[in-house]
């Protein structure tokens, strides 16, 4: 059986969170996300409204010269489920990626993988796999910055393995998901 894809049109800011909040309320201990896109396309804003819905406090950031945040979920807040966000893009080797340790997390947490293209794949057979295009610019070269901060992406959704698949459905029948669908369809 093929890998199914699974795709939204989230068409501001807010709709991209709405999207990753869903993904959070539905998010098991154990789900590994990895986020795949350009520069500015939407990742670290969608890891925001994943850690709303898990109740996070405090400020979610890009965790580009960390690498690797954990932000601890409250309930009742939200689901309470701790947040693994890394940052893949500064990754060159194998041996950098194990030195972040992340096994010992991945069956406790969600681990959302931004820029995890290539790299982190070797964590699990199983994951969520989300690719968010957004528009581009005119001319070639034109910087992320220059582009409106609500143009519309395609968030396009590929699980990997029978939970992701379970996980990918569970997202799309929520209804702030359904909803979206409707009116952007």
């Amino acid at each position: 059986m093929g890998n199914i894809h699974m795709q939204v049109v989230a068409p501001t800011v807010e709709t991209i969170q709405a999207v990753g909040a869903a993904l959070g309320r539905c998010a098991q201990p154990g789900d590994l996300v990895m986020l795949n896109g350009p520069l500015g396309a939407g990742k670290t804003t969608m890891t925001q409204g994943i850690a709303r819905s898990l109740g996070v406090h405090g400020r979610v950031q890009s965790p580009t010269f960390t690498i690797a945040q954990i932000h601890c979920g409250h309930a009742p807040e939200g689901t309470g489920l701790d947040l693994v966000h890394v940052d893949a893009y500064r990754l060159v080797s194998m041996e950098e990626l194990d030195a972040l340790d992340l096994d010992t997390t991945l069956d406790a947490a969600l681990t959302v993988v931004e820029w995890g293209e290539g790299k982190t794949e070797v964590l699990s057979a199983d994951r969520l796999e989300i690719t968010i295009e957004r528009p581009e610019g005119s001319a070639s070269g034109e910087e992320p910055e220059d582009l409106l901060a609500d143009a519309p992406r395609v968030l396009t959704f590929v699980p990997r393995g029978e939970r992701a698949r379970q996980l990918a459905h569970a997202v799309f029948d929520e209804p702030a998901v359904r909803e979206l669908m409707e009116c952007c369809a």
